[in-house]
């Protein structure tokens, strides 16, 4: 290159970058070299530069050894600048993606399975595959070639947007769905998502806008993951339900039983001193009498403490509530209470519209075993298959009757036809109120 042509030289002023010469004087145009080796001499240009920057040029102190050091030093600057815009450029991409999620529909809401430990490694991963297929475009299929006005820029523009709405239509009622999905309420759930999708493929046949299968197949997934969890959560509540029932029946058939110990023990103590006193005077006819009493009393206290200590001893009660289950429907239970009767009263409170009706109760020093015995017995004939607490069996009574007779043996009582005063009344009243005209 001859001296004074157009090009780029060494900088003169900053031998780290080289500055465009366009034959007759320096420009604005400079840039850093890409090696550090500074040109000979006789590749500057000729024109005397000496007396300093022409007007535009950047100014390059050249003051001491230590400043020039300092000025001389921009390639690791420039190395520090670069790594800052990659970090920067990083956080932009991170931005872009979310903003993309969140066009199509994709909010980070409060999630049901959020604060659910089994559930949170199984989420997260799902929610990651669903964001890389939508960052992908895997999530919505469209035509491929669209031209609006002859443009296939504007066509593909329109395209482009019209599946971002789809998507995002698509997502929002995903979402709802999640959000208010309720335990064993999985199967409308689906139905609703996937008419949803038929709905979006019949409004873009003509473009052949569609979800996709497999994007359609994750938020299934994450919508039953959801429901799962959901029938879990409802299982757990309603066994610390049963729980809590279970402790308080045992926490007032002990109170019962402590009560009836002390009313029993009052009564001994009230007849021994009786029987010494006849004993005193001599009382033949008295100290029998009182002796066998108070036999009585020891046995029945004997009872009261065996009861206590024996947590298996019980009443299997067999009741039902025709009014309230219909003909055919008995309930198999147990309780620990002195009087048994008071359990039943209780199940028979204001929840259910009728009193229930008794057909047995049988006493028992293993009435837990009594109890599932009879329950293994119709395992078949259960209402209830997923809360084994709730102990409601389709079976008649005469059925309950044999099967006690054989597993008990003592059967002393039992009624077949139970009375269900309360339900023929009001069925009696509403007849009588049909015939007249009038309010029952």
């Amino acid at each position: 290159m001859m001296p004074g042509a157009a090009g780029w030289y060494q900088d003169p002023n900053a031998p780290t970058f080289e500055r465009w010469w366009d034959g007759r004087q320096w420009t604005k145009q400079a840039r850093l070299r890409s090696d550090q080796s500074p040109r000979p001499a006789s590749t500057v240009p000729s024109s005397d530069i000496s007396d300093g920057p022409k007007e535009g040029q950047a100014s390059v102190s050249r003051g001491s050894a230590g400043e020039e050091c300092k000025d001389l030093s921009p390639l690791g600057e420039a190395e520090r600048l670069g790594a800052e815009l990659r970090r920067l450029r990083a956080e932009i991409v991170e931005v872009s993606d979310l903003v993309l999620l969140q066009e199509v529909g994709l909010y980070r809401y409060s999630h049901p399975l959020d604060n659910a430990v089994a559930y949170e490694a199984a989420l997260e991963k799902l929610q990651a595959e669903i964001a890389t297929l939508v960052k992908g475009g895997g999530a919505i299929s469209c035509a491929k070639k669209w031209a609006v006005n002859g443009s296939e820029v504007d066509g593909g523009k329109l395209m482009r947007d019209l599946a971002k709405l789809m998507l995002r239509a698509y997502n929002t009622e995903a979402d709802s769905v999640i959000r208010t999905l309720r335990p064993y309420s999985l199967a409308a759930a689906e139905t609703r998502l996937e008419k949803l999708r038929g709905s979006i493929a019949k409004l873009g046949a003509n473009m052949q806008l569609a979800i996709t299968d497999e994007y359609h197949m994750l938020r299934l997934r994450e919508l039953r993951l959801t429901s799962d969890f959901l029938a879990k959560s409802a299982e757990e509540k309603e066994r610390e339900r049963e729980e809590r029932a279970r402790l308080r029946e045992e926490a007032a058939a002990q109170r019962e039983l402590e009560a009836e110990r002390a009313r029993l023990e009052k009564e001994r103590q009230q007849y021994e001193t009786a029987l010494n006193a006849l004993t005193m005077r001599g009382d033949s006819a008295g100290i029998a009498s009182t002796a066998e009493k108070l036999a009585e009393i020891q046995s029945a206290l004997q009872g009261v403490v065996e009861r206590e200590a024996n947590v298996r001893a019980g009443y299997v009660y067999v009741i039902s509530n025709v009014g309230s289950f219909g003909d055919g429907v008995v309930k198999i239970g147990m309780t620990r209470r002195v009087d048994p009767t008071e359990r039943v009263r209780e199940l028979g409170d204001a929840s259910v519209p009728f009193r229930f009706d008794v057909h047995a109760i049988v006493f028992s020093h293993d009435a837990v075993a009594l109890e599932t015995a009879l329950h293994r017995e119709f395992a078949d004939r259960r209402i209830n298959l997923v809360n084994l607490h709730r102990e409601y069996f389709r079976v008649s009574a005469t059925e309950v009757k044999t099967a006690m007779q054989r597993l008990h043996g003592h059967l002393l009582t039992f009624v077949e036809a139970v009375e269900a005063l309360e339900w023929h009344q009001s069925q009696n009243a509403r007849a009588m109120g049909a015939s007249t005209g009038a309010e029952p």
